[in-house]
């Protein structure tokens, strides 16, 4: 394996910022080789492409326990992954503003980058949600949107995991994975009949909250591009200008179903 500034050869192929991965974190399942995005992404993009194809020519499944599991499932995981970061954050006397990326084995740090993982795991796991879309014929849910999101988040992950498992980014991490929390409660209840559905009223407030998520994100990330934090300028200008798209198509996705579906029922 040979080097040329800050790209490692691996075989014939061009490793971009080789020597700058966190050490403890390099070796872990699926963070270590480059091939792990591509190869994952290819296969979500294929079923997103050629899935609906396929299963048109059967009648669509119901698949309420497989989708109450999984909703539980990410529930829990989420739930865990908000809760080690909050405590291990608390604990590090992380700042809220402002914090530095420290690679340390302390026993706090090693559970930050342990929360982390399972947070990239996650977005692989909320692949079943695309999978879930096209075996139950819900095209109309199968929107730009949801496959961009589910695409960009999954890469950004799997950046932080691999060399960023520490630092700011646990802001936006908590925040995300307590939206979720919420998100596949509604999903899990939701699948359990009319009986529970009449009960889901708050549908709706869903998507007002991820609007407010990625507020509060945005601007997070903007005041740490302004007073030069040291966690990273780009790193945080990237992730103010990821916010951007995403206010702006669930906010038009808002506007077309809530408002204007409220405005036809008047």
């Amino acid at each position: 394996m040979s080097s040329i500034g800050n790209d490692t050869q691996i075989g014939r192929y061009s490793y971009p910022f080789a020597d700058l991965v966190d050490k403890r974190t390099k070796d872990w399942p699926l963070v270590d080789s480059p091939w792990n995005v591509p190869v994952l992404l290819a296969c979500y993009l294929l079923m997103v492409g050629y899935g609906p194809k396929w299963i048109a020519r059967y009648k669509p499944l119901q698949l309420r326990v497989p989708l109450f599991c999984h909703s539980l499932a990410m529930v829990l995981l989420n739930a865990h992954i908000c809760m080690e970061l909050f405590t291990a954050s608390r604990a590090l006397d992380y700042s809220f503003k402002c914090q530095p990326c420290r690679v340390s084995y302390n026993p706090n740090e090693i559970r930050m980058a342990a929360a982390f993982w399972w947070f990239y795991i996650s977005k692989i796991l909320e692949f079943a949600d695309t999978a879930f879309f096209i075996l139950r014929h819900k095209w109309m849910q199968l929107s730009f949107l949801h496959v961009y999101h589910h695409s960009t988040m999954f890469i950004f992950c799997w950046v932080f995991i691999k060399w960023m498992p520490t630092g700011s980014v646990y802001v936006p991490t908590i925040i995300n994975s307590f939206v979720h929390v919420i998100m596949y409660s509604y999903y899990a209840l939701s699948v359990l009949g009319p009986r529970v559905q009449k009960f889901l009223w708050w549908k709706r407030y869903l998507t007002a909250l991820q609007l407010v998520q990625f507020t509060i994100v945005l601007l997070w990330a903007l005041q740490m591009v302004i007073q030069g934090c040291k966690f990273g300028t780009w790193i945080s200008a990237v992730g103010a200008a990821y916010m951007v798209p995403f206010l702006f198509m669930f906010g038009k996705f808002y506007v077309q179903k809530y408002r204007v579906s409220t405005n036809k029922s008047k």
